[in-house]
């Protein structure tokens, strides 16, 4: 089965770290008063829960889609490289050209 590498493990706790951030940023202007840092406060809470969301979703949809293929290249290893060598043809075929 597919195991996650650390380029993956490393950009998501960095994903985390900024988001850790973030949060504290807001929670240390909490107490201003300025119109222009409410705005922007509420505009980074906007943004911050947009992130979180999307973050979950493109997690979940990546570990589906990595283990469709994972199914795929055990289930059907000969069409697997078929078709890899056809892409491959066909985009060095497209590169050669000038």
């Amino acid at each position: 089965m597919f195991r996650k590498n650390a380029y993956q493990d490393e950009a998501a706790g960095e994903l985390k770290e900024l988001m850790r951030h973030a949060n504290a940023l807001l929670e240390a202007t909490a107490g201003q008063a300025d119109e222009q840092i409410k705005k922007v406060r509420a505009k980074l809470e906007d943004r911050l829960a947009m992130a979180r969301e999307k973050y979950s979703n493109v997690e979940g949809l990546f570990d589906d889609t990595v283990d469709s293929a994972d199914r795929m290249v055990h289930d059907k290893p000969y069409q697997v490289i078929g078709g890899t060598f056809l892409v491959g043809l066909l985009l060095g075929w497209f590169l050669s050209r000038k």
